[in-house]
């Protein structure tokens, strides 16, 4: 994860899942990307036996720093936030290496290199609004001539970075889309723009292919297109719609598959946006607002897994 005196007590999903752990018994152990290393082609880390409260004052207790064989651990989970770079990448090559020797990675490494979290919900154009990916700025503002009201945004960002909507007479399509993909050396998304963006972006939590009962519709601030928590949104916490279930079905089979046993669907409106793989949050707000506990059911499912 990242390091956890940054995080925010209150809301923060890695958190969550470790207190959900730690009640189940699991003895915890923190680590940072820059302790995961490989000697002689196996697996370790640089990390802390680790116990954690919910208690805003004092959320953690480390012990001193050891030596951990990655194998010896049962599950490992990989929460480190975004950006997805060359670092990223390289640790979930050793991530995988301790899969290979019997460690269970939540989510699969394979996985979080090949499901990037735009393109990945292209896979299922049935639950996508229009969208393309190009870097070719004339291929882009086609799109945008045919469709008046769009999305432009890169593949790499997170919280509502880089982002930028488009109406019809905009004049700044040109500049924004050779920034975006850097005189067309880079690929970005384009998307129709959903007007439901008003009543939120709901972020749709799925556990083993299971969706949890209720979402965070993250309603956008006055003035603003992106309902982000990070761009000012507020997060509301509802019930799922009948339309978000069978999102969640469409998608639900390929998660299995892959081994994506934690994971968040963003959809406005009617549609499919993203399908975050990386460190999916929006857990503690949707607990406190219903009283579910979805650490407790990734425990179980990660339980299952080990069985």
């Amino acid at each position: 994860m990242d390091p956890i005196e940054g995080i925010t007590h209150y809301k923060d999903t890695t958190l969550a899942l470790m207190l959900a752990a730690q009640k189940k018994g699991y003895r915890l152990y923190y680590m940072e990307l820059k302790s995961l290393y490989l000697d002689q082609g196996i697996a370790f880390a640089k990390g802390n036996y680790i116990k954690v409260f919910d208690d805003a004052e004092c959320w953690f207790e480390k012990e001193e720093e050891k030596v951990i064989r990655l194998s010896t651990l049962n599950a490992i989970l990989m929460r480190k936030d975004p950006p997805f770079d060359n670092q990223f990448i390289y640790a979930t090559y050793i991530l995988e290496q301790a899969e290979k020797e019997g460690s269970l990675i939540i989510n699969r490494p394979q996985s979080l290199r090949d499901c990037n979290e735009k393109v990945f919900a292209t896979h299922f154009p049935q639950c996508c609004p229009p969208v393309i990916v190009s870097q070719d700025p004339e291929r882009l503002k086609s799109f945008h001539k045919e469709h008046g009201d769009v999305i432009f945004k890169p593949l790499d960002g997170m919280g509502g970075s880089g982002i930028f909507r488009c109406k019809n007479d905009d004049p700044n399509v040109s500049v924004i889309l050779e920034t975006l993909t850097n005189h067309g050396q880079e690929y970005i998304m384009a998307q129709s723009y959903i007007p439901d963006i008003s009543n939120g972006d709901k972020r749709i939590l799925v556990v083993n292919g299971e969706p949890v009962p209720y979402c965070l519709a993250r309603i956008p601030a006055e003035g603003e297109t992106r309902g982000n928590i990070a761009a000012g949104g507020r997060g509301v916490a509802q019930p799922l719609s009948d339309r978000d279930r069978w999102i969640a079905e469409q998608v639900a089979p390929t998660l299995k598959e892959k081994g994506l046993l934690f994971v968040g669907l963003d959809v406005i409106g009617d549609y499919l946006t993203e399908i975050n793989v990386t460190s999916p949050t929006c857990a503690r707000e949707i607990d406190k607002a219903y009283g579910t506990d979805i650490g407790g059911l990734l425990m179980n499912a990660i339980e299952t897994k080990l069985q």
